[in-house]
């Protein structure tokens, strides 16, 4: 997929011109973080919140997809996620297991739109592309495409090569969507720091669950920017974000946690 310059994509919902931005200081813990995403999408839907974009940091969890339920080790795998201090939750979105932790970002954005469906899959390059253009703000060759054997594969995933070796990517945000009647969440987690842990919960639940894949592709920003901070690529992605709509700070307690 081409990246293209800021300012020159598509934006899905051409009438949004001011995007509220609220920062979650504090970890509501694992399952409510989850939870409350899914809280303000029927704020949005309803009325009663515009745009918004909540960021955080989450607590250490592994959110597993629909289908990973139902395989037979999928209470091993949770096992293993508990073993390792993250928290095994179950998302109603598709996909396999993902892991996130405090050296992560996770970008809630949400939007009231009466025609949400039908934007649904051009979201997903759109977001794309805007992350990979953050990325690539801080140094990052970021590009957007699923990489062979990595975790949670997606069409959309944003990936990272290092710079000595373009043959070695590794996955670096993640995303999905959450479509409903007159509104949309599209979340997204980008893998800025500390990647050990990540990839070490990721190796013992996915082999409980009996799925392959590639341990190698599980990374972190600063593995290919040494020195990357969360803070660092937040900054960024506003910037880039900037490019397509007016922002406006808010608390937190404006949306009703």
């Amino acid at each position: 997929m081409t990246i293209r310059e800021p300012g020159t994509m598509h934006h899905p919902v051409q009438e949004t011109r001011t995007l509220t931005v609220v920062r979650q200081e504090v970890s509501l813990g694992a399952g409510r973080d989850l939870e409350f995403g899914l809280e303000l999408l029927a704020k949005a839907r309803s009325g009663q919140i515009g745009p918004a974009l909540r960021l955080y940091r989450p607590a250490p969890t592994v959110a597993f997809g629909q289908r990973d339920t139902r395989l037979p080790g999928f209470e091993a795998a949770a096992l293993a996620c508990r073993d390792n201090g993250f928290e095994p939750l179950v998302r109603r979105a598709g996909g396999r297991a993902a892991a996130y932790h405090q050296g992560t970002l996770v970008v809630d954005h949400i939007e009231p739109d009466a025609d949400a469906i039908a934007g649904s899959k051009t979201r997903f390059g759109y977001f794309g592309e805007l992350f990979a253009q953050a990325l690539q703000s801080v140094g990052v060759h970021a590009a957007v495409g699923e990489i062979p054997g990595e975790y949670c594969p997606g069409e959309f995933s944003v990936h990272g090569s290092y710079p000595a070796d373009s043959s070695r990517r590794i996955k670096l945000v993640g995303t999905a969507q959450r479509v409903v009647a007159g509104g949309w969440l599209f979340s997204s987690v980008i893998v800025v720091e500390n990647s050990a842990p990540i990839r070490k919960v990721l190796t013992d639940s996915y082999a409980a669950l009996g799925l392959e894949w590639d341990p190698a592709t599980a990374g972190a920003v600063e593995d290919l920017v040494p020195g990357t901070t969360v803070q660092a690529v937040e900054d960024a992605l506003l910037q880039t974000y900037a490019g397509h709509a007016a922002l406006e700070s808010a608390s937190f307690s404006s949306l009703g946690a």
